[in-house]
């Protein structure tokens, strides 16, 4: 699959995980890019030239770019996410997987919080997003509170 179709498709999924439960999939900083938004650290694991005798985490199950496309090496442990989480995985390949990459970044140029960077990268905040969903203020400063004290609570046990 390309890995700009891939990127995509994980925003996508992200997004509206965020939107529906308050909760993203991948705690990812949102960035619009050039070719819509993408998941930032996402992107520089895909894009990111590793030495072979130290692979990353990441590609024990997604391969190096060949040409612009991945490939899934070997199945993730599906103990990692939520019956939620997959569902709605699911749906945004079932809603979006046949769409090529250029038709992907049409689609994600039309969502509201994606700005045009000019060639760098400017970063999408969560309350952008769900503002652009309709979330009323009060339950976007509930997320942002949640989603804060998840980041604080992690950093804890880091």
């Amino acid at each position: 699959m390309s890995y700009m179709k891939l990127l995509k498709l994980l925003y996508l999924a992200d997004r509206q995980a965020l939107i529906e439960h308050g909760r993203p999939i991948t705690y990812d900083r949102y960035v619009s890019m050039p070719q819509g938004p993408v998941l930032s650290q996402t992107y520089n694991l895909i894009v990111a030239e590793e030495p072979p005798e130290a692979p990353s985490y990441w590609r024990q199950f997604i391969s190096e770019p060949d040409h612009y496309d991945v490939c899934l090496v070997q199945e993730a442990p599906a103990t990692e996410l939520s019956p939620a989480q997959e569902q709605i995985l699911e749906q945004t390949f079932a809603g979006f997987g046949h769409m090529n990459r250029w038709d992907l970044v049409r689609l994600t140029h039309d969502l509201p919080e994606w700005q045009d960077p000019h060639g760098s990268s400017i970063p999408i905040s969560i309350q952008d997003v769900l503002r652009a969903a309709g979330l009323e203020e009060g339950d976007i400063e509930s997320i942002d509170e949640s989603l804060a004290a998840d980041e604080a609570l992690a950093q804890m046990l880091d």
